[in-house]
């Protein structure tokens, strides 16, 4: 990928307004103690019309001694604009009674009584809609994923409502809610280019082997034709199949724009990528949207995020992006989870206890064939009653009865540095032993935890923004002992897991990657459904 677009996309992730950062931190619970609205046009009415509506519904007009509370044309055609340029933010308008709404507006000099109650109930009902949509997004992410660990996020639904109605400030008052990131506000701007495309009826690339500079395909027109349509190739007035420098530049701007490989050769890779179809990119767009809105939106004033699927890592200080650094992370199978949470010690030259899955999955097989694996690995058998166990006495039928060990080391899988924070899946930041996979382009490679390039320098960022009295050279001092040494923090920092495929550069062109977990169609069904 470009290291010098995201450098320019992520420096400042997180633009927060002083009103956005109360909401953020808001889990209280909606309040009932309230000032009513009061307006002498205010029609009193039955609290049997709200019968069939939620409790925080009735309580909001119990608060408001059951009388309307949208009595000025102002705010009610605020809101009514406000659903309707919900689809520019990846929402449906029809879910917010878009329709409904705008029709009773039309006609309201000739409303009964009680059909102005009726849409009275409705514009509140679709204000809180909104305001939870907006602040939380459409779906639940912990009924779609179960790997899925983050900071709720509440709403004091009632006293938005109220105050925004008692200030006229329905317009402001949904805006706070919505994220204020740099890459969901880009994204927003994907979204309209996209929908600027024409349709694609461009034929399917097929590639049988690879297809290098200067060979002669038929395949190379349709090559031509996509590279034209995403605005990677300025297309002259013929195509020929001669696969020419012009083209192999144009071809290594989209493999950049896609997180490939930018060699240039035309691959099964590259043609996957260049099959994908504007709807199918946008969809992606709409997913990617959402999942912001899931998203914390504080994020802290120094933090660490990692973008999953563009194995990428990237320390933030005072929102700007300071370093980044390749990452390997949990394959399909073993995915790594999605969460938010603060880094809370260091452990200098680690050992390493293998978790379940791998018991199972790996070191069962693996030594079972060969009872070296245990001496070739540094790995110590421990039984239930914590006794050392010699790998030629050890049970391969029943792999899980014991735990296991792996010393400190160059050979340990955890490297020379591991970072910890509280989570529920047993997941951290490592150093590896295997660090020639960093120089692989797709690094989906892990069983969940993040092994991390260079870990040191992250390791010495953190320790110096937690003023630790652990500098570098003690670090040193420490992984020349050999010994396991732990590290508290006094003023831990934000670690983020997050997982995003689309984006917007600071230049206007579409970024995109590979959905490794396959999260973006399911998501987007689940928004349209």
């Amino acid at each position: 990928m470009s290291y010098k677009y995201l450098f320019l996309v992520l420096p400042i992730f997180i633009i927060s307004c002083k009103k956005e950062a109360v909401l953020a931190n808001n889990t209280q619970k909606d309040t009932v103690k309230v000032v009513p609205l009061s307006s002498p046009e205010a029609i009193a009415f039955d609290s049997l019309a709200l019968k069939d509506k939620p409790k925080r519904i009735k309580e909001f007009y119990q608060n408001n001694l059951f009388k309307t509370v949208w009595t000025k044309e102002e705010d009610r055609k605020k809101l009514i604009a406000l659903i309707k340029s919900t689809e520019a933010e990846g929402l449906d308008p029809d879910d917010y009674n878009l329709k409904t709404l705008e029709k009773k507006e039309k006609s309201r000099l000739t409303l009964t009584e009680k059909e102005v109650v009726a849409t009275d109930i409705l514009l509140t009902e679709s204000f809180q809609r909104l305001a939870n949509h907006l602040y939380n997004g459409k779906v639940d992410p912990t009924q779609l994923y179960k790997d899925w660990d983050m900071y709720p996020k509440e709403l004091k639904a009632i006293d938005l409502l109220q105050e925004a109605l008692r200030n006229h400030t329905v317009e402001e008052t949904l805006d706070t809610l919505k994220p204020k990131h740099i890459v969901y506000k880009q994204l927003i701007k994907s979204l309209k280019k996209i929908n600027s495309y024409p349709n694609d009826n461009i034929g399917v690339i097929r590639v049988a082997d690879k297809i290098k500079p200067n060979d002669t395909t038929e395949t190379i027109k349709t090559v031509k034709e996509r590279l034209a349509y995403w605005g990677d190739y300025q297309k002259p007035d013929s195509l020929t199949a001669v696969y020419d420098q012009k083209t192999v530049e144009a071809v290594k701007r989209f493999q950049e724009r896609h997180g490939l490989a930018t060699d240039g050769v035309i691959g099964k890779g590259t043609a996957a990528a260049m099959n994908i179809t504007k709807n199918q990119r946008k969809q992606q767009i709409l997913a990617n949207l959402e999942r912001w809105r899931w998203y914390p939106r504080d994020l802290g004033n120094d933090y660490v995020i990692v973008n999953i699927p563009d194995f990428r890592l990237y320390v933030v200080k005072d929102q700007d992006t300071i370093r980044t650094h390749k990452v390997v992370v949990g394959r399909e199978k073993r995915r790594t989870p999605v969460l938010s949470s603060k880094f809370s010690n260091l452990v200098i030259n680690p050992t390493w206890t293998v978790p379940p899955t791998i018991i199972k999955e790996d070191l069962g097989p693996s030594a079972a064939r060969n009872r070296g694996y245990f001496a070739a690995t540094g790995i110590t058998i421990y039984n239930m009653r914590g006794e050392v166990v010699d790998p030629y006495s050890w049970n391969a039928d029943k792999p899980n009865n014991y735990r296991y060990v792996q010393k400190p080391g160059s050979n340990n899988s955890l490297g020379l540095v591991k970072f910890n924070f509280p989570n529920g899946h047993l997941v951290y930041l490592h150093d590896t032993n295997h660090r020639e996979l960093f120089a692989l382009n797709g690094r989906a490679l892990s069983s969940g935890c993040i092994r991390v390039e260079n870990p040191l320098e992250l390791a010495y960022y953190i320790l110096e923004t937690d003023e630790n009295i652990m500098d570098q050279k003690r670090v040193e001092k420490l992984i020349e002992s050999k010994k396991t040494s732990g590290i508290p923090l006094k003023k831990p920092i934000f670690i983020h897991q997050w997982y995003w495929t689309a984006w917007m550069d600071k230049n206007g062109l579409l970024e995109f990657r590979d959905d490794i977990y396959n999260l973006d169609f399911d998501l987007y069904e689940k928004l349209r459904n």
